[in-house]
């Protein structure tokens, strides 16, 4: 029997060609494109950790090609700035701050000298030399918060300095409820200081603004971010310097022993005017 197919039979249906597992190669000169997978082959990242950063808002959107979407270069660099951040013990609240187009303004902020330090409690407490109770008092005034209050996910070589220096307070022999009621009064003083001060770069404060000086206030001081911590900072230093100094002559002429040195009062002449 001739089981040869007739001629006028048609042709079988040839099998559909696979998709290429990434997409073609772009033009020359144009940007890299990738696929999920091979984003995540490209950066390390695992898939479900990609999809984990798209879902928390820290990648923008990937572009759709039919029924994949498609990731550039912006996708890589976020990613390996992700990754830095973590590396320096951010938060992912922090990170999301970070990466939400504020970065300029907010790196100062968040950038800390001795960040490359790592430190759990115990082990501040350890390398401090502060007793436990100190430690304990100094979180619970507000001095030594916990970390994830400021965007990160450990204590770092500032916490250490501080507590550090508290430690030689209390190794002086002062007593550890002044060193709460100090922490305390420095803490909740400054809160409320710094909380006018953001409202100010924010939202204005209390000023009275022209139309549109706020929103040019608003980019010179962004664009001055990296300088205007530090002269912050020594603005702050000199403030509370010259206000020390200025509270002790006070006290003294009141008849107080200055802070460290209760003998020191009587090299002056108090006497009050004739």
């Amino acid at each position: 029997m001739d089981h040869r197919p007739p001629e006028d039979a048609p042709e079988p249906a040839t099998p559909p060609t696979p998709e290429p597992a990434t997409p073609p190669a772009p033009e020359p000169g144009a940007p890299r494109r990738w696929r999920i997978d091979d984003l995540a082959r490209e950066t390390g990242c695992t898939v479900d950790t990609i999809r984990y950063y798209q879902r928390e808002g820290l990648l923008p959107p990937a572009e759709r090609d039919g029924r994949h979407r498609i990731y550039g270069p912006e996708h890589v660099e976020r990613l390996e700035r992700i990754r830095d951040l973590q590396g320096r013990r951010f938060s992912l609240a922090a990170i999301r701050a970070l990466v939400s187009g504020d970065e300029q303004r907010l790196e100062g902020i968040f950038t800390d000298e001795d960040e490359r330090f790592r430190y759990t409690f115990p082990e501040l407490v350890e390398r401090s030399g502060a007793s436990a109770e100190l430690a304990e008092v100094l979180r619970e005034s507000g001095v030594l918060r916990d970390p994830v209050e400021f965007g990160r996910v450990a204590y770092d070589g500032d916490d250490l300095d501080v507590l550090r220096a508290m430690a030689t307070l209390e190794q002086a022999g002062i007593p550890v409820k002044v060193i709460r009621a100090i922490g305390r009064i420095y803490a909740e003083g400054i809160e409320a200081t710094q909380r006018r001060i953001v409202d100010t770069f924010g939202f204005g404060g209390d000023l009275e603004w022209a139309p549109g000086e706020l929103d040019e206030f608003r980019r010179v001081a962004a664009a001055s971010a990296t300088a205007l911590l530090p002269s912050m900072r020594r603005l702050v230093d000199y403030t509370h310097h010259r206000t020390l100094q200025r509270l002790t002559l006070d006290a003294m002429a009141q008849g107080a022993s200055p802070p460290g040195d209760p003998d020191a009062t009587g090299e002056l002449d108090l006497a009050p005017d004739a």
